[in-house]
């Protein structure tokens, strides 16, 4: 993924977080290896080599039908909350995921059982987790653990009609042994300012995560959603002060040349658009089209934290040349605030060409 970005910022933003000039990024920069052996163990072996060093991205085994377990998996890979974090980076409407993100992080290192039910209408996932750095290792990250549980359900799946309706929600409980926290990010690029942050928290004692998720798909319309709520529990003395932050998302998307969002199963939610005619090929057809409208906002602000308030409004058109290759091109409008009193604004444009095969 090879990304490009122009800001503009007012004079206020300016002034407050400094100059950005336009830029370019590997964005991600990634091989793989997985397989499976013996019919129930399977692994993935991922690494990313953006920004100029190696990381772990997924690292794990897969054991299935376990006696009184079913599926369990170990390693390092995404601890099941949000919808649009289980949803690869290659499948994603927009460029970047939304502000309901930086709650906690995708990956950490530990176990989790997985099972399906009713047909694989419903799914659930439980899963214990270590902080870990980027390489899938605790020893220097070493920030206690979460514990972390989603449930799914599919009302309608219909794919002969390609018509879906997703729903879920999912509870993360977090005990880190810094006892502190941080609440910071961008607005929804990757080259731009952290504008909004809680600053670090002290006396944490833990960390409650609750999100809901829904997506409805019909034909080439599709509608998604999501909302994270975060409590931060702190240590009982005379100066704590408990809080709690909000993020969330809404967005639509519409496929001009009739193609539909594909659905893979509950634990990686949305997979690869296939174009009817893919572009350049012998029926001359141009790939498949999307547009997308996102709107999304977080609010760092609680009590005594004054860690700011962000809305932004997104564009995107996504050309799909073949199933592998796309074209995507974001102009994300961005407004902040504090305490109840306007700050400033700024916007991008930003431009990603993606091939993954």
């Amino acid at each position: 993924m090879y990304d490009m970005a122009c800001f503009f910022q007012d004079d206020t933003l300016e002034d407050l977080f400094g100059h950005y000039n336009n830029g370019n990024e590997f964005r991600r920069a990634r091989f793989y290896s997985a397989g499976q052996v013996y019919g129930n163990v399977k692994y993935k072996l991922q690494l990313d080599f953006a920004g100029g060093s190696i990381g772990f991205k997924d690292a794990y085994i897969d054991f299935a039908k376990v006696p009184g377990i079913g599926n369990f998996r170990v390693g390092h890979f995404k601890e099941p909350f949000r919808l649009e974090a289980l949803t690869s980076s290659k499948y994603m409407t927009f460029m970047e995921r939304s502000m309901h993100m930086p709650f906690s992080q995708e990956r950490n290192s530990g176990f989790m059982i997985f099972n399906s039910l009713m047909d694989d209408k419903v799914g659930y996932q439980l899963g214990v987790f270590r902080a870990a750095d980027e390489y899938g290792n605790d020893k220097d990250a070493n920030d206690g653990y979460s514990i972390t549980s989603r449930i799914s359900a599919l009302p309608i799946n219909n794919s002969e009609a390609n018509h879906l309706l997703h729903i879920g929600a999912a509870y993360s409980y977090r005990k880190p042994d810094s006892r502190t926290y941080e609440v910071q990010t961008r607005a929804e690029n990757h080259l731009g300012p952290k504008y909004v942050s809680t600053g670090t928290i002290d006396s944490v004692d833990n960390i409650g995560l609750i999100g809901g998720e829904l997506a409805w798909v019909k034909g080439p319309l599709s509608i998604q959603g999501e909302v994270v709520m975060a409590g931060v529990n702190q240590v009982a003395k005379s100066t704590a002060q408990d809080n709690s932050f909000m993020g969330f998302y809404g967005q639509v998307s519409y496929f001009l040349t009739g193609e539909s969002r594909s659905y893979k199963n509950y634990m990686v939610g949305f997979s690869r658009v296939k174009p009817n005619n893919n572009m350049g090929g012998d029926d001359g057809g141009i790939g498949a089209l999307e547009l997308a409208l996102r709107y999304s906002g977080i609010n760092l602000e609680d009590e005594n934290i004054l860690g700011g308030e962000m809305s932004n409004i997104g564009i995107g058109l996504n050309w799909h040349f073949n199933p592998v290759t796309r074209v995507m091109i974001n102009y994300i409008m961005t407004n902040l605030s504090s305490d109840n009193n306007e700050i400033g604004s700024s916007s991008v444009y930003q431009m990603r060409f993606q091939i993954d095969f």
